[in-house]
């Protein structure tokens, strides 16, 4: 079974590409010179040094854990193709919001091949030479993203290599494809094979003609390098005085970033801290060249290499911001992301994954899947530690150590389940911005299990922090439970927050008298559609609101493609869109059978209504009026699919109640309550909720959620 046999180091290369990522991503652009003098070598994270946060957006982890997707979304073809990657991209690339560079036409490659893409390019052209020049086409993106497509592959290095390439070309061509290629297939031998000498001769012949030979021509002369070198700065001297940018056009070109990344793995042996610690110290491109080092360093050398040193894992807490229009899924962790590549390496061996079935689980040895230590703002935190219980209690679960717990005393820990107040950046700098739904809702349940050990124990209480009416962070929380010793079930259904974002879910433990010991929750999870979300008027959603106000936090929980939006003070949001498909959505993908709900005015248009089951923002089912229709569509990539539809008159400024209820296959909308349009589909069974418009504008007026 692939995740018995290669799970643990799938969940390693995943920790380690974000790891990489993290120590890399705060010095990105700097020179070699300025890292010199400002750190000497970097051995650990220098984010908060230099003023950022440690876990941020960057593309090198959202392009790597959504572009192979494709896979997933297409059924896990084992012959996946260039133009349904290049689809993918489309379904969940935000213009000028998420996962890329945006740094213009023919200055960001990645930006270019989207839009080509947009413009109905196909690959491999959309990455071609032809239309985006040889300098765009071989920049270093193809390399770095290529990670997912090797751990769906362990052991595979020819299916990992093949789709490697069909996933490179989409953006890249020349050098910068066979890049991606050859480390795809050093990826993907590493699961079985540990020495580097021997990855880097059996993964040669996976690439292909004249730019494969320059690439192989390229590494033996840097392992030759690295074989006759006495430190990895002299190697690095080396790539600079006869690979460096100065040498090669464009502002992020692959060949001088791949050399780096071969004389990391080189010149560490087998310490994983060492490799990224070159990588990053090194210079160039210093997210990108640490992110692949450490997930290859990850699956070959496992997790008790990640381990050895000073802690890498404490800090990042298994965290991970994956930004893509699946708002829902954004706030996620290793441990999450490493069950979804599984779930594909088992679908392409034709096995059914072995997956735990709730959010959290905790399965791997030292994860913690994003929970940490909660601040307490009122009561002093009893609680002392939250790591993984394997090491000392021979199990696998989330232990909340505690000491001097008692009145005034509480022991807190939680878990982010949307994005940040503010940005914690150094001012004037960009660090690609969250945009994210919630991954929890008010209406759904929580459940969860938790062991005690002690024949004594405090109580345990959930609760949300959520944004309030002021935007001001706020906390509800559940009734205590008394935990007793040994297995103990909880279930709490999440409270109405008015339609408000929730923050953080946290695990609150309380005493009256003085306690020292530790709970460890086994398992806790939360899933489909919630039982009841409404959001109101932007009025009460943010009180004397004024129609100058643009942005609420309430508002920022909705993922949009729409390019003019904001609260309505009169209703409660306003969308305007110049082109086809204006999306915009909240909620997650495992929202399944539910309706959807709200008062629309149809102002003026070709086409709009409310979204279903989406996930992404080019597959999803949809109520709409156009042509004087009521009508039921399916957006499925490129296919707009009528099916079903009804005569109705769509006039300017028109405003109605409109409802689209999905049931298993069955799809039924109501306008006024009353049953217009009515169909099956088996396209998509779940997927989030919202508004779509094509060239017009609407104006929403509350909106309901609610489970069949």
């Amino acid at each position: 079974m692939i995740s018995q046999t290669y799970g643990e180091q799938i969940y390693a290369g995943v920790l380690g590409k974000i790891i990489g990522v993290y120590m890399g991503r705060p010095v990105e652009g700097w020179s070699y010179e300025n890292i010199v003098k400002e750190f000497g070598k970097i051995e650990n994270f220098v984010a908060e040094h230099n003023g950022f946060p440690l876990i941020v957006p960057d593309d090198d982890i959202s392009g790597t854990f959504v572009f192979y997707r494709a896979l997933e979304d297409n059924g896990y073809p084992k012959d996946v193709t260039a133009d349904q990657i290049g689809q993918t991209w489309l379904n969940y690339i935000i213009e000028d919001k998420t996962i890329l560079w945006w740094g213009g036409l023919a200055r960001s490659t990645e930006h270019s091949a989207y839009l080509r893409l947009k413009q109905g390019v196909k690959p491999p052209y959309s990455g071609s030479f032809e239309y985006n020049g040889q300098s765009i086409a071989e920049a270093i993106g193809s390399q770095i993203f290529i990670d997912t497509w090797a751990m769906s592959n362990p052991g595979n290095p020819e299916r990992a290599a093949k789709m490697a390439r069909e996933a490179a070309i989409v953006s890249h061509a020349g050098i910068a494809v066979e890049a991606a290629v050859y480390l795809a297939a050093i990826e993907a031998l590493a699961f079985d094979i540990k020495d580097v000498d021997e990855l880097l001769r059996s993964a040669r012949k996976y690439v292909q003609g004249e730019y494969g030979e320059k690439l192989l021509k390229l590494v033996d002369d840097v392992v030759e390098q690295c074989n006759q070198a006495a430190d990895w700065r002299q190697v690095r001297d080396w790539i600079q005085e006869n690979h460096g940018y100065h040498l090669y056009p464009g502002n992020c070109p692959m060949v001088p970033n791949h050399l780096a990344v071969i004389m990391a793995l080189k010149m560490a042996g087998d310490d994983f801290q060492e490799s990224i610690s070159i990588a990053t110290s090194a210079g160039w491109d210093t997210d990108c060249n640490a992110g692949n080092v450490g997930c290859l360093n990850g699956i070959r050398l496992g997790l008790d290499a990640i381990n050895h040193g000073i802690d890498l894992r404490g800090p990042v807490a298994d965290r991970m911001l994956v930004v893509s229009s699946d708002g829902g899924a954004c706030i996620s962790d290793a441990v999450q992301e490493s069950r979804k590549i599984i779930k594909a390496a088992s679908a392409l061996a034709g096995e059914a994954a072995e997956l735990p079935e709730n959010k959290f689980a905790f399965e791997y040895r030292g994860s913690t899947q994003g929970f940490m230590l909660h601040p307490e703002p009122i009561h002093v935190q009893a609680a002392t530690e939250v790591k993984n219980a394997w090491e000392e209690k021979g199990e696998a679960g989330l232990q909340i150590t505690y000491k001097n717990l008692s009145r005034g005393a509480k022991a807190s820990a939680s878990v982010a389940t949307f994005v940040d107040p503010a940005p914690k950046a150094k001012a004037g700098t960009s660090y690609f911005e969250v945009y994210a739904s919630p991954s929890i809702y008010s209406g759904q349940t929580v459940h969860m299990t938790v062991k005690c050990f002690e024949e004594e124990n405090p109580d345990l209480q959930l609760f949300i922090d959520y944004y309030d009416q002021n935007d001001s962070i706020s906390t509800i929380e559940g009734s205590p439970v008394r935990l007793e010793q040994g297995m103990n079930e909880i279930t709490w259904k999440v409270p109405d927050t008015k339609g408000r974002a929730i923050y953080r879910l946290g695990i609150r433990l309380n005493s009256d008298r003085m306690l020292n010991g530790a709970v460890v929750v086994k398992s806790l999870d939360w899933k489909g559609s919630p039982e009841l979300f409404h959001m109101g008027k932007a009025n009460e959603l943010t009180p004397g609101i004024s129609p100058f106000v643009t942005r609420t936090q309430w508002l920022s929980a909705f993922m949009t493609s729409v390019k003019h939006y904001g609260p309505d003070y009169l209703a409660t949001i306003s969308l305007s869109h110049p082109e086809e498909n204006g999306v915009m959505t909240i909620g997650t993908t495992d929202w399944d059978d539910y309706s959807i709900e709200t008062k629309l005015q149809f102002v003026h248009g070709k086409c709009a209504g409310v979204v279903a089951r989406a996930k992404g923002h080019r597959r999803y089912y949809a109520a709409v009026f156009r042509d004087n229709k009521a009508e039921i569509i399916k957006r499925f990539d490129r296919d707009v699919i009528s099916l079903a539809a009804a005569a109705y008159p769509t006039t300017d400024d028109m405003t109605h109640e409109i409802r689209l209820e999905v049931k298993g296959n069955r799809l039924t909308m109501f306008v006024d309550n009353e049953e217009k349009v009515t169909c099956t589909d088996d396209s998509f069974a779940n997927g989030a909720a919202g508004f779509m418009v094509d060239e017009g504008a609407i104006v929403a007026e509350c909106l309901t959620v609610k489970g069949i």
